[in-house]
């Protein structure tokens, strides 16, 4: 039996009712069940309040943190229930007791406020399982994306972009193209600069970080682009000349792969020793309990992770 924990999130976003709708929806296998981690009481009564259906394939398990449930609002009590949620499907996880966690959203101006200052759930999880090489991929549209930087401001993002970074995070994509069932991915790597500096007129992050970390990338045996221009490698990815591509910056990545598949985007974290995927979409506090919201990126999130679950972890 594999068991997959999926924490519910903010629950006055709309986690508990994608992850409601996902695993109702969605064509899972016997041996498979659903272990949803946050409030069963809220739960219960988000699925009554918009008829959704509880399926039989979930089992609930609970977190001290009991808020109260309020469509669209921004709350320390839902913002800590979610944290304990968090941690607690990650002590699951490295106990075996869990196959792999997906994730709901949560809130992070709620975190702050409730004291919990990080800045995401990956840079979160990391710390939760002392990791100290981790990346964010992102899929969707027919596009995977890996990003260097993440949740940084624009002004800062030169400055983090060292050679040893890049490396990793390269190696963290071919390491996940074998995961994903891919042998001798090809991997296609962003420029920082407009055309990839054009020879150092507009920029000589790419003569002096990128390309460096490419080529030594190159001698451990993966097949990786030289710095391609961020306006035509994801074209180029489209087509089939890549089967991943790694971006320097957050919205270089993932505003094309939203263009692509806003709806049907996944998160997955590479470098944990667990196994950890989520919907590419936030806690969406404007149609939270109006039963609006699609499940179709927690579905994937789930498939996603269930087919991690069945291969062995490069990182465990």
């Amino acid at each position: 039996m594999k068991r997959i924990g999926i924490t519910i999130g903010d629950v006055n976003g709309i986690g508990p009712e994608v992850a409601l709708k996902a695993v109702a929806r969605g064509r899972w296998p016997k041996d498979v069940e659903f272990v949803f981690l946050g409030s069963e009481k809220i739960v219960r009564e988000q699925a009554r309040v918009m008829n959704l259906p509880v399926s039989k394939k979930i089992v609930f398990q609970s977190v001290e943190t009991e808020p109260k449930w309020v469509p669209g609002k921004i709350g320390k009590k839902a913002a800590l229930m979610a944290e304990e949620a968090i941690r607690k499907a990650v002590e699951g996880c490295l106990s075996g007791e869990l196959d792999a966690m997906v994730t709901a959203p949560i809130c992070k101006e709620g975190m702050h406020k409730a004291g919990i200052m990080i800045p995401g759930h990956t840079e979160y999880l990391a710390e939760l399982t002392h990791t100290e090489n981790f990346g964010m991929m992102l899929m969707g549209g027919g596009l995977r994306v890996m990003l260097v930087t993440r949740h940084l401001p624009i002004s800062k993002v030169p400055a983090a972009l060292n050679k040893e970074t890049i490396v990793e995070h390269i190696q963290l994509t071919g390491e996940a193209l074998k995961l994903f069932g891919i042998e001798n991915g090809k991997i296609g790597v962003c420029g920082l600069n407009p055309h990839a500096g054009d020879g150092g007129v507009i920029g000589r992050e790419e003569i002096e970080i990128i390309n460096p970390a490419i080529r030594q990338v190159r001698k451990k045996g993966y097949a990786v682009s030289d710095a391609v221009p961020a306006d035509t490698i994801f074209h180029e990815a489209r087509r089939g000349d890549y089967d991943a591509v790694v971006a320097m910056y957050h919205d270089q990545g993932l505003a094309p792969l939203k263009m692509m598949g806003f709806d049907e985007g996944i998160n997955v974290t590479l470098g944990l020793p667990i196994i950890r995927t989520s919907p590419d979409h936030g806690t969406a506090f404007g149609i939270a309990g109006k039963n609006e919201a699609s499940p179709k990126s927690m579905k994937n999130a789930i498939k996603l992770a269930i087919e991690m679950a069945s291969n062995s972890n490069p990182w465990k």
